[in-house]
């Protein structure tokens, strides 16, 4: 299970072009796969996302790419964080999942949620539908993508998907850890409760213990031990040998990216960052951890193409979450 995942969320990088952006991102995945993180993840997007950057910047299909890292690591488990639902049929993303652990020898890890990004939908033609529709198909999906991953012939005649005993040969190698992804209290963390065996938190961190309540009380209500639900909660980082120069690092991300170091955006942005030196990240990951995390999935957008970061990371962090 995940208790310490490394997210690679943008493929723009200083001095990379479509030749060269592969070497940056893979070798992001090496650094991961020897310092202490359990599990490497991906964007599942078409365009990068706004608060990552402009659409038109680099953005690689997420089950090609982990496809191409599985030779190039051999211990973490490797997702997306998280799949769009309604970017593939269900039945076809089981395969896909099923076809990686394969490639990967047995770490492969599903990572879901509903889908929100309309702009990519409208642009490839991909049914939006709202909010209580795409949570419909999430749901449905679950129910056929699980059984499917566990090696199982599935019927479904549904509201938005059938499948005619749909099933993967091979079968993937072992049990595929299913993380869904996002906060909702009525809806996604039902989900999780009562199909995943992940929780990945994307909320303000005084929120952590509503929502961890929240999730222990739908646990219960399918008498399930809240403590088979690995909870992780998604932080972006800028870390270096000392703060100076992490946060020489941060400042020249918000400058490739056009942003005002003093403006309103870039404040915003220096908000949700844990900035600083080894002692200094270790201690707010450990205050963090100690809401009653189970662990933390990790991106690096400012710093994460310099080399030694990604490693420099997992060695602090592997240590506050043993």
């Amino acid at each position: 299970m995940t208790r310490l995942g490394y997210q690679i969320p943008s493929f723009t990088y200083p001095d990379r072009d479509a030749a060269t952006v592969f070497d940056t991102v893979s070798r992001q995945a090496v650094e991961a796969d020897g310092s202490g993180f359990d599990t490497v993840l991906v964007m599942d997007h078409f365009y990068q996302l706004p608060m990552l950057g402009d659409p038109e910047e680099f953005m690689l299909e997420g089950y090609t790419l982990l496809g191409a890292l599985a030779p190039l690591t051999s211990r973490v488990r490797l997702g997306t964080l998280v799949t769009g639902n309604t970017y593939r049929h269900p039945a076809v993303l089981a395969k896909a999942v099923t076809t990686l652990d394969v490639v990967s020898r047995g770490r492969a890890q599903l990572g879901i949620g509903a889908g929100w990004y309309e702009l990519e939908h409208r642009a490839y033609g991909i049914p939006f539908g709202t909010f209580t529709e795409r949570f419909e198909k999430l749901e449905e999906a679950l129910r056929i993508v699980v059984p499917m991953m566990r090696g199982e012939r599935v019927d479904l005649d549904g509201r938005h998907y059938r499948v005619n005993q749909a099933w993967c040969s091979p079968a993937a190698i072992g049990e595929i850890p299913v993380m869904i992804g996002g906060a909702g209290e009525r809806k996604t963390l039902r989900m999780v409760a009562q199909y995943a065996q992940e929780s990945n938190l994307i909320c303000d961190r005084s929120e952590i213990p509503r929502k961890l309540e929240v999730l222990a009380g739908h646990c219960e209500r399918f008498d399930r031990d809240p403590a088979t639900v690995t909870v992780t909660w998604q932080r972006s980082v800028c870390i270096a040998d000392t703060t100076a120069t992490a946060e020489a690092e941060f400042v020249a991300g918000l400058e490739r990216r056009g942003l005002d170091p003093a403006g309103e955006a870039a404040q915003a942005l220096r908000a949700r960052y844990v900035i600083g030196d080894p002692d200094t990240v270790g201690e707010i990951f450990a205050a963090d951890l100690a809401l009653g995390l189970d662990g933390f999935t990790v991106n690096m957008p400012a710093n994460g193409h310099v080399p030694g970061r990604v490693s420099l990371l997992g060695t602090v962090l592997s240590q506050v979450v043993a």
